[in-house]
């Protein structure tokens, strides 16, 4: 089976809120055997709804439509199905009943605006919902099945567990799988080169690639008539992609590059330390996104000026002056005093021109040293690299840190 999913919302249309639903139903559907043909965003308009729904139930048996159920006057969908069931929308008194109960447990009358929630197009069936004030309905367009849901997230994923997901369970004779590796440091044609033959879209499981923040993530689509076979397929592409990406691939699925590299510091009973320039700060921000950062990360230091950098880290005035603050050489002693001064295991230092000014013709904007120290014994060991980040100041800051957490993970994996 196939099906499409609408979500409608001017909030989604203007970008001011991530449509997250038609992400997670894609997921779920899947898992049922279901693949989602595509998903649309509509703006809260009612020929746009309409016309929308009525392409969706021409392309697939299954339409799941989330949003513009809600009682204002820019809710459509009730009112965009009604037009095409050709049907009056007529109210349903359990519903009004049950919202009308819903404002007196919170002290309140019910607003006029909510009985709208209540109506429903002649023919269509309305649809429980235990989480909210609006039910949900279903109806037949053809040869297609209608579903609409309410369009907040934890309403939509009750209503599809209960009115959806068990039919869909019993009887679709295929299991769709999926899994997404997650590469850095290698840019996207290198990745696939790698992988080669497992992209031949011919070949079930189907492999492919995205990019996003400077990480390539390789998606695996295993499609087959069971979920046992379906399952061992997706392991055994999963298997030989790890073993093709080697040291690329960092982790899968939702796991970050840095929870990652705090699994390995804690697997290792180690702690760092970060010295951040060009970052301004954005690299503890990522490490201490993860719960529980606070077992590995001792802290660190934001040091933009040369004076600061002398004074609470201890770099040789006499290195940036020579040198500038963007060299090896002070990125060394960048790393070595944060990883003295903090105690840790190991130490991180960004220093760099994230722009747009400042760039020169041996320093352009986008360079950025970094460099690593290690505490060995009674001494310590650094490796530092130069880098040369494209794009604006954002996606420089961006790569330097990731690029930081990068050469962190392979020194301890």
């Amino acid at each position: 089976m196939n099906a499409v999913i609408l979500s409608v919302g001017d909030e989604l249309v203007l970008g001011q809120t991530v449509d997250s639903n038609s992400a997670w139903l894609s997921a779920r559907l899947a898992a049922c055997g279901v693949m989602t043909l595509y998903h649309q965003t509509v703006a809260d308009d009612l020929d746009a709804t309409a016309n929308a729904i009525r392409a969706a139930a021409a392309a697939a048996p299954l339409v799941i439509l989330t949003g513009g159920l809600g009682p204002t006057d820019d809710d459509l969908t009730r009112q965009a199905l009604a037009r095409l069931m050709r049907q009056p929308l007529v109210l349903h008194p359990p519903s009004l009943a049950k919202i009308r109960k819903f404002f007196k447990t919170l002290g309140r009358d019910m607003p006029p605006s909510n009985r709208i929630q209540a109506m429903y197009p002649r023919g269509a069936q309305i649809l429980k919902n235990d989480w909210g004030t609006a039910p949900g309905l279903k109806a037949k367009l053809g040869r297609s099945t209608f579903y609409a849901f309410p369009g907040v997230p934890r309403e939509m994923m009750s209503m599809f567990a209960h009115h959806i997901e068990p039919g869909l369970a019993r009887g679709s004779g295929r299991c769709i799988l999926t899994r997404t590796l997650h590469t850095f440091s290698a840019g996207e044609s290198t990745v696939a080169g790698l992988l080669g033959d497992l992209m031949d879209r011919r070949r079930n499981p189907v492999v492919g690639t995205t990019v996003s923040g400077g990480i390539v993530s390789v998606r695996i689509r295993s499609d087959f008539a069971t979920r046992r076979e379906a399952a061992q397929q997706l392991e055994n592409t999963d298997a030989e992609s790890r073993k093709r990406l080697g040291e690329l691939l960092f982790g899968s699925d939702g796991v970050a590059l840095e929870e990652v590299v705090g699994a390995l510091l804690r697997k290792a009973g180690r702690s760092l330390a970060v010295a951040e320039s060009c970052t301004g700060g954005l690299l503890a921000k990522m490490i201490t996104d993860v719960p529980g950062s606070s077992a590995w990360f001792s802290g660190g230091w934001v040091v933009y000026s040369n004076a600061l950098k002398h004074q609470s880290l201890d770099v040789p005035m006499t290195l940036l002056r020579r040198y500038g603050a963007v060299s090896k050489e002070v990125a060394c002693a960048l790393a070595e005093g944060a990883r003295r001064k903090s105690g840790a295991d190991y130490a991180l230092a960004l220093t760099g021109i994230a722009g747009p000014d400042g760039g020169t013709k041996d320093k352009p904007v986008g360079t950025v040293w970094i460099a690593l120290a290690s505490k060995r014994g009674r001494s310590g060991t650094i490796n530092v690299e130069c880098f040369r980040f494209p794009g604006d100041r954002g996606m420089v800051r961006d790569r330097a840190a990731k690029t930081a957490l990068n050469m962190l993970r392979v020194r301890l994996a």
